[in-house]
């Protein structure tokens, strides 16, 4: 299938390792100029080198999503310099925390406010582009109980009913807004890795829950994203596509 991509103009927040980095990949794979972000420097170097050689326009910088100001100028700028922008990805998340409301401040600032303003400054350059796609990264978390009341949780739920009405508000304007929750994922140097070297027994639980025995990868999400994002995903909108090698058990009509 022809996902339509070739030449537009995606921006994807924290995407130089795991899932936001299997997304830029792909989406310059499929011949999408890429504009992206992260905090090392070194990262976003390589990252950008590694885009570069697909043939396509990148613009990396190194952002911190937490300071608003800079963050919304970045994304302008990413903007101007891809000459529009066509799908946008808030993938940038603090992850999840026990440390009471310490968590609940730094979850709300990077994984919901980062989406926000992401959307918002964006939104008039989705608009422009007559076929505007947003793809908000939830989590299973948010749509079953799981490991304790964090707030890496509640705010990802918050996240997937923002994306619901936000594509209500915005469908005149043929801007699509669409939600993925992806199960557990596990890549080098992610979460799960560290539980696995941190609690044996928790990870060992989960890996029983999933029916094929094994975690989603990166480049699984990736394809998600990248379907939704796309012009071939036209009459999907305010959708939560939950992605997790059926993980979950809920029934959901």
């Amino acid at each position: 299938m022809d996902l339509q991509l070739r030449g537009k103009k995606a921006i994807v927040t924290g995407a130089t390792k795991g899932i936001g980095r299997a997304i830029v990949e792909l989406l310059a794979s499929e011949g999408a100029d890429i504009g992206f972000c992260a905090r090392s420097e070194d990262e976003v170097e390589e990252t950008t080198r590694s885009l570069q050689a697909k043939g396509v326009n990148v613009v990396g910088g190194a952002v911190n999503v937490r300071d608003g100001d800079a963050y919304k100028a970045w994304l302008t700028e990413t903007a101007a310099a891809l000459g529009g922008c066509d799908v946008f990805v808030p993938n940038v998340s603090a992850g999840g925390g026990m440390d009471s409301e310490k968590n609940w401040w730094k979850n709300f600032e990077i994984d919901v406010l980062h989406t926000v303003r992401g959307c918002e400054t964006l939104m008039d350059a989705l608009k422009a582009s007559g076929q505007g796609s947003v793809v908000i990264i939830s989590s299973t978390n948010a749509i079953e109980t799981f490991a304790a009341p964090m707030a890496y949780n509640a705010m990802k739920a918050s996240l997937i009913t923002y994306a619901k009405q936000l594509s209500q508000f915005v469908g005149k304007h043929n801007v699509r807004v669409n939600a993925v929750s992806p199960g557990p994922i596990y890549f080098e140097g992610g979460a799960w890795e560290m539980i696995k070297g941190t609690n044996q027994k928790f990870y060992d639980s989960t890996l029983r829950a999933i029916p094929s025995g094994r975690f989603g990868v990166p480049d699984e999400v990736a394809r998600v994203v990248a379907f939704l994002a796309s012009p071939a995903s036209s009459l999907i909108t305010g959708a939560n596509i939950v992605a997790d090698n059926g993980f979950t058990k809920g029934v959901r009509y």
